[in-house]
């Protein structure tokens, strides 16, 4: 099943098609289908995740699936959440948001530096899905004081999966995949998937 996946990300779509391919999926990216990004304007990641993928279902015809993830940073309240991505910015580059996050951590020294990654899937058969399946996974972890690997992407090079000793962009992309919260969002959606056409 061709279905369009609402985004420019290479990263995500490698990480989406290595675990829906065997499902039967052929994940396009809107990119590549002259689809541009839809602003964000939702409050939670189910909004965003809705958003994006009701909007490439429009403009491709076709089924579409979108992602909206962030990181929650418990002593920054939940920040930066669904802000993850422009955090520093609306243009701002994975390090000047890592560099932003860092900063703020820094103001706030003896706070538990405790944080997770959120992710919410949302699939949709058409625009006017009235029954998209939605689905999350979160992984839990901190945030260290220095960036280490050259993997993944986004915040990894900070962010230090619980119970492990090296951070999410030290990992192969098959261990991320078996730990993170977009690969636990995509096992959720597979269980929830049934005779989805």
């Amino acid at each position: 099943m061709r279905v369009v996946l609402a985004t420019s990300n290479p990263g995500k779509q490698r990480e989406f098609a290595t675990l829906l391919a065997p499902r039967g999926f052929e994940l396009v990216m809107q990119s590549d289908l002259g689809i541009t990004s839809i602003d964000e304007t939702g409050n939670t990641f189910e909004d965003n995740a809705l958003l994006k993928a009701r909007h490439a279902a429009t403009v491709a015809g076709l089924p579409a699936l979108a992602d909206d993830s962030g990181l929650e940073v418990d002593a920054l309240g939940g920040r930066p959440g669904v802000y993850s991505a422009r955090f520093a910015g609306l243009a701002a580059t994975d390090e000047q948001n890592n560099a932003a996050l860092i900063a703020e951590l820094a103001l706030l020294p003896d706070a538990p530096r405790t944080a997770r990654y959120r992710c919410v899937l949302a699939l949709v058969r058409s625009e006017r899905d009235t029954h998209p399946i939605l689905a999350q996974g979160s992984w839990e972890g901190r945030i260290g004081f220095e960036p280490i690997g050259n993997g993944g992407f986004g915040y990894d090079p900070y962010f230090i999966p619980a119970g492990l000793n090296c951070t999410a962009a030290e990992l192969s992309p098959a261990r991320k995949n078996a730990l993170s919260h977009r690969g636990a969002a995509l096992r959720d959606l597979i269980t929830r998937l049934g005779t989805w056409t």
